[in-house]
């Protein structure tokens, strides 16, 4: 790790001389004011995050969350925000290679934006949000400031109401083809040894960046506003400090290279102005027309007090955890029980939303959406990254220790699928109102279930995001912790994607067979239930899972590998089925379980699907009798149908064209 928490962006060694600099954060409440400004200026500002540090962005991820899509105003919410952010990315020149997206009620009108960026820097110049150097120049780059984003900060820190929509002057407007100027005199800047730190002007704006970068650096700052560029007349103190206009940054320079720096901006068209000057003293001076208008210690403003507020568990939680799934009654037909949860639009495929944005440009990508994870290569040298985002939110509402820990799991688990190893892990929390003692409680036990995965599969966390207050009248959204986890192939030729290859190829179910119908997708799609306890995570197994995974991999002896998740085992063989460029039939056999219904649609950690060659069997049963994972051969490849037997009784048989159309259309048919 070079850079953890407390900077723009976190960033980790991936050899070469090269660093992956990587943040994920959110946009929430902006997005569900005005959709499509919301989302693209979020995208925008984590952008801003990550070129910050002197990384070159080559991926954008999002997972998102909306409420019922029956509902037109979520339809509205989903067009405007996938609208967005292919707009912001696409013009950008960044691809958006990867996400997810889920539905509950409770977001209905508390819909989660949430963006992940990736970059590559050179490990040697890394820069960071520092004021250093007493009396160096302070200058003010990019766009002009207008009212456009006032009380942004704090209207995301507020629970909405019934007038909402009286908030929308809050929500920034975004260009950019300015941020694509922005990026290239910045990373340009750079490389002339003039910049001495540099931040985004993102939440709370100009207040924000001329406190925090001196107090990381034990200095202060003095600034005059009326240099500040602007674009509307009559601006108060109070609105140029508080605007979240976006494309801006603050940079300290060199003392004697300012001439540097005015020529690469004003070259690349953009504003450039210096605005003040690094202090020793700790405090931040504001003038404007040379008139003191504020002067406050920098530490008041940028170090956050620590609160010790009561938590409890959620009343309804322990009843909730006494209802048993095995209660209802199993379903009248699998096959159609199947197409039902295929067809479910948390599960089914998301190509209307990730095939409007542009996954190409750059010609990095790899792995393009629609496996575990993305896959982009690194110019210049044999090796590749893999990146994902992951959260179940009905997993944390039911058991928020557990269901943290599954998140960093899960995403690390398909990093893992893609054939890489993970290097280390972003999360962006969403949550209700903290002064709740129940949403405090699940909060806690969420960071203490990550926690416990990141130390037990030695991933650290760089960095993230915390978005508290995401309820209206009193009504929170499920507990949504959201986990990036990026990790490296150190050869890119050796990446595995989820989908069948060929017919013959022996399929292997890795990991335990525990799993529970608690929180499941079948539960929700087919019973409307979100109640029951979720299966056992034992970490110690799901490092040794993901382990023998790669180990195969690594070894040549894998042709497809997919992490069980959402739907449980019957959804993803039938995805894998029908996810590639060429569909292809399955018939696997399972043992029985507690019921056929659990066996199939049960769901629960460490559980991996790989194919293997035939040719490779031997070689892959030695190394997983030396790796003590659990594992068992579960049926072959091959043919123009799906079939499943649970404990020798035919459950399903389908054609590829009908779990196609299933899942095909499961989402889409919302959208048309």
């Amino acid at each position: 790790m070079l850079q953890g928490p407390g900077e723009n962006a976190g960033a980790v060694d991936i050899g070469d001389g090269w660093a992956l600099v990587f943040k994920i954060e959110s946009h929430n409440h902006p997005s569900f004011i005005e959709p499509f400004q919301g989302a693209a200026t979020g995208v925008g500002g984590i952008l801003r995050d990550i070129f910050t540090m002197g990384a070159r962005p080559i991926a954008l991820l999002d997972s998102l969350r909306f409420g019922d899509p029956d509902d037109p105003k979520t339809q509205h919410l989903i067009n405007g925000v996938v609208s967005g952010i292919s707009w912001y990315g696409n013009c950008f020149g960044c691809p958006t290679v990867g996400g997810e997206i889920a539905f509950d009620p409770s977001y209905a009108r508390n819909p989660l934006v949430n963006v992940m960026c990736v970059g590559l820097a050179r490990r040697d110049r890394i820069f960071r949000a520092r004021a250093e150097g007493v009396d160096n120049p302070v200058f003010y780059v990019g766009n002009k400031t207008g009212r456009d984003g006032i009380h942004g900060a704090s209207m995301a820190s507020a629970t909405f109401d019934e007038e909402v929509e009286e908030r929308r002057p809050t929500v920034q407007v975004g260009d950019p083809f300015t941020e694509k100027r922005l990026l290239e005199a910045c990373l340009e800047a750079m490389q002339t040894g003039a910049i001495v730190g540099i931040q985004d002007m993102g939440a709370a704006g100009l207040a924000c960046c001329t406190s925090e970068m001196p107090a990381r650096s034990g200095t202060g700052m003095d600034v005059e506003l009326s240099r500040v560029p602007q674009r509307e007349t009559g601006m108060t103190p109070y609105e140029i400090l508080l605007s979240e206009s976006q494309e801006r940054m603050l940079l300290v320079a060199a003392r004697g290279q300012e001439h540097e720096v005015r020529r690469i901006f004003a070259k690349w068209e953009l504003d450039v102005v210096e605005i003040g000057h690094v202090t020793a003293e700790p405090e931040l001076v504001v003038r404007m027309h040379g008139e003191v208008v504020a002067r406050v210690p920098v530490d008041a403003l940028a170090e956050a007090p620590v609160y010790e507020k009561p938590t409890e568990p959620p009343a309804a939680l322990a009843a909730l955890h006494r209802f048993e799934p095995l209660s209802l009654p199993e379903p009248a037909s699998y096959e159609g029980a199947l197409l039902s949860v295929l067809g479910s639009p948390t599960i089914a495929s998301k190509e209307w939303a990730f095939r409007q944005y542009d996954h190409q440009v750059g010609i990095n990508t790899l792995v393009l959406p629609g496996s575990d994870a993305a896959v982009l290569r690194i110019k210049g040298t044999g090796r590749a990254v893999a990146v994902k985002t992951d959260g179940n939110g009905r997993q944390v509402y039911l058991d928020p220790r557990r269901g943290g820990a599954m998140a960093l799991c899960e995403a690390a688990r398909n990093v893992t699928c893609a054939g890489a190893r993970p290097l280390a892990a972003t999360d962006c929390l969403n949550f209700g109102s903290p002064e709740r003692p129940e949403i405090l409680w699940q909060f806690a036990e969420s960071v203490d279930g990550i926690a416990s995965a990141c130390r037990a599969l030695d991933i650290p966390v760089v960095g993230g995001n915390v978005s508290f207050y995401n309820e209206t009248s009193g009504q929170a959204i499920l507990p949504t912790v959201v986990v990036g986890v990026a990790g490296l192939l150190e050869d890119a030729e050796l990446r595995t994607t989820q989908w069948f290859k060929a017919a013959g190829h022996r399929i292997a179910l890795l990991g335990p067979q525990a799993v529970s119908l608690g929180g499941s997708e079948y539960l929700w799609c087919l019973h409307r239930r979100l109640a029951g306890t979720l299966a056992p995570l034992d970490l110690e197994l799901e490092r040794r899972v993901q382990a023998g995974c790669r180990a195969a991999i690594e070894a040549g002896l894998v042709a497809s590998a997919h992490d069980c998740a959402e739907g449980g085992i019957a959804v993803a063989l039938a995805e894998s089925s029908v996810t590639g460029p060429a569909p292809i039939g399955a018939q696997v056999s399972l043992p029985m379980a507690a019921r056929a219904d659990v066996t199939l649609f049960g769901e629960g950690p460490s559980r991996i699907v790989l194919t293997v060659p035939s040719e490779h069997e031997r070689r892959f049963e030695v190394l997983m009798a030396g790796s003590a994972v659990p594992w068992m051969w579960i049926g072959t490849v091959g043919g123009e149908r799906f079939g499943l037997r649970v404990g020798g009784q035919p459950l399903v048989n389908l054609s590829l064209a009908q779990i196609a159309h299933a899942w095909r259309n499961g989402f889409e048919r919302y959208m048309a």
